[in-house]
C-alpha cells in the first residue's frame, strides 16, 4: 500500500491536536484543585507524557497492534518499533505516525487518572505508576478493541476513538486509584473548590480543540467520515453543555462556568465511542443525556464515600459509558456501513455487545489498576504523609508554589469571609 499524502497531512494534524489535549488537561484540572495543589496537578499531566512515550516506543505499541496472541494482547515483534521504517505504511499513513497519533491517546488517558488522585498523591509513586499501568492496562485493552484481531472489535462492540480504551478505563482505573489512596483530609467536611475558574475554561477550550483531532482523527483520512465526525463531536460538546446547564437550573437556581465546563467535557467523553457510528440528530441526544446524567453523577462521590477528586468517574466513566452504550440505540446504517442500533431496526443484538464489552473493560481496569497501585502503595508508598497533605503538596513535593501567596493562602479565606459551598456538597 502506498502513503496516501492527504491522510499522512490530515493525520500530523490530528496528531498535533490530541498532543495538545494533555496540557489543556494540564490546565483544566490545574484550575480546579486549591492553590496548594496547583503545580503538582499540572505537573502530572505533562510528566505523563515522557513516561508515557518511552513506554509506549518500547513495548506499548507492539503489545497493542503487533501479532495479535488469543484476541487479547500483540506480540514482542515491534519493540522499540523494530521493524517499522519511514517506508513503512498503515491503513494508507506512515506507520510511525499511525503509532505516535494512538500513542497521543495512550498519554492524555493517564493524564485522566490523575485527577482521581488530585492533592495527596506522591510525585514519584506516580512516575513509577505511569508507564506500568500503560503496559499492563491501556495497551492490553486497545489490542482488544482496536487491533484487527481483538476480542472485542470481533465481538462486534463499535468504540469509534475510545469510549472504552480512553474513557471507561480511565475511569475505573481513576475509581481504583482513589480507593488505594482513600480519601482527601477534609473531605465532605471542607469544601474544596477549584481555586482558578478562568484557567478551568481555558483549559477545556484547549481540550474542545483537541477532541477534532481526537475524533475527526481516528478517520484516518481527510473524507467525508471525518467530517461528519469532526460535526457530531461539535453537536455533542454544544449540547453536553446545555443539558449540564439545564439541570444547573431546575436544581440550583443558577447555571455556573463549571457546569458549563464539565458539561461540554461529558458531551465530547460521550461522543467520542459514537461520534463515527450516529448521524448528528443522534450527536445532539448523546451530548444533552451525557451533559444531564454527568451532572448529576459527580455526586455520587459524596453518596459512597469514594473521594474521586475531579470527577474522573463521573464524568469520564459515566460520560463514556453513556456513549458507548447508546450505539446500540442510536447507530445508523449511513454511518457504520452496516450495524444499526435498536432505533434504528438493528434489535438488541449490537445493544448488547456494547454491554459485554463495557463490563469486560471496566471489570479489567479497576482490577489491575487497584492491584498495581496497591503493590506500589505497599513498597513506594503512594500517599503524602498527613502534613504535607495539609500545607500543599506544591510546596512538599515541588518546592515551590504556583502564586506568591500559595504557601499562605492554601485552602482559607480571607478574615471574616464565609468559606463558600463546594458545588458537588448539596447536590
Amino acid at each position: 500500500m502506498e502513503i496516501n499524502a492527504a491522510a499522512t497531512a490530515w493525520l500530523l494534524a490530528s496528531t498535533a491536536l490530541v498532543l495538545l489535549m494533555t496540557p489543556g488537561l494540564a490546565f483544566f484540572y490545574g484550575g480546579m484543585v486549591r492553590t496548594k495543589s496547583v503545580l503538582n496537578m499540572i505537573m502530572m499531566s505533562f510528566i505523563s507524557i515522557p513516561l508515557v512515550s518511552l513506554a509506549w516506543v518500547a513495548v506499548g505499541y507492539s503489545l497493542a497492534f503487533g501479532s495479535d496472541h488469543a484476541g487479547l494482547i500483540g506480540g514482542l515483534e515491534h519493540a522499540g518499533l523494530r521493524g517499522i521504517g519511514p517506508e513503512s505504511v498503515t491503513s494508507g499513513v506512515p506507520t510511525l505516525l499511525y503509532s505516535t497519533f494512538q500513542l497521543t491517546f495512550a498519554i492524555v488517558t493517564a493524564a485522566l487518572v490523575s485527577g482521581a488522585i488530585a492533592d495527596r498523591a506522591k510525585f514519584s509513586a506516580w512516575m513509577a505508576f505511569v508507564p506500568l499501568w500503560i503496559v499492563a492496562v491501556y495497551a492490553p485493552v486497545a489490542h482488544w478493541v482496536w487491533n484487527a484481531d481483538g476480542w472485542i472489535l470481533k465481538l462486534g462492540a463499535l468504540d469509534y476513538a475510545g469510549g472504552l480504551v480512553v474513557e471507561v478505563v480511565s475511569g475505573a482505573s481513576g475509581l481504583a486509584m482513589a480507593l488505594v489512596l482513600g480519601p482527601r483530609f477534609g473531605f465532605k467536611k471542607e469544601a474544596m473548590r477549584p481555586h482558578n475558574m478562568p484557567m478551568v475554561l481555558m483549559g477545556v477550550g484547549l481540550l474542545w480543540f483537541g477532541w477534532f483531532g481526537f475524533n475527526a482523527g481516528s478517520a484516518l483520512n481527510a473524507n467525508g467520515t471525518a467530517a461528519a465526525v469532526f460535526l457530531n463531536t461539535l453537536l455533542a460538546g454544544c449540547t453536553g453543555m446545555l443539558g449540564w446547564l439545564f439541570v444547573e437550573q431546575r436544581r440550583d437556581g443558577r447555571p455556573t462556568t463549571f457546569g458549563a465546563a464539565s458539561g461540554i467535557v461529558a458531551g465530547l467523553v460521550a461522543i467520542t465511542p459514537s461520534c463515527g457510528s450516529v448521524d448528528p440528530l443522534g450527536a445532539i441526544v448523546v451530548g444533552i443525556a451525557a451533559g444531564a446524567v454527568c451532572s448529576y453523577a459527580v455526586a455520587w462521590k459524596f453518596r459512597f464515600s469514594y473521594d474521586d477528586s475531579l470527577d474522573v468517574v463521573g464524568v469520564h466513566f459515566v460520560g463514556g459509558v453513556i456513549g458507548t452504550v447508546l450505539i446500540g440505540l442510536l447507530a445508523t446504517g449511513t454511518m457504520t456501513g452496516g450495524a444499526e442500533g435498536l432505533l434504528y431496526g438493528g434489535g438488541f443484538g449490537q445493544l448488547g455487545r456494547q454491554l459485554v464489552a463495557i463490563a469486560a473493560v471496566a471489570v479489567f481496569a479497576f482490577a489491575v489498576t487497584f492491584a498495581l497501585a496497591k503493590a506500589i502503595d505497599r513498597t513506594l508508598g503512594f500517599r503524602v504523609p498527613l502534613e504535607d497533605e495539609v500545607n500543599g503538596v506544591d510546596l512538599a513535593l515541588h518546592a515551590e508554589t504556583g502564586y506568591d501567596h500559595g504557601v499562605l493562602a492554601g485552602v482559607h479565606t480571607a478574615p471574616g469571609q464565609a468559606e463558600p459551598a463546594d458545588r458537588l456538597a448539596t447536590s
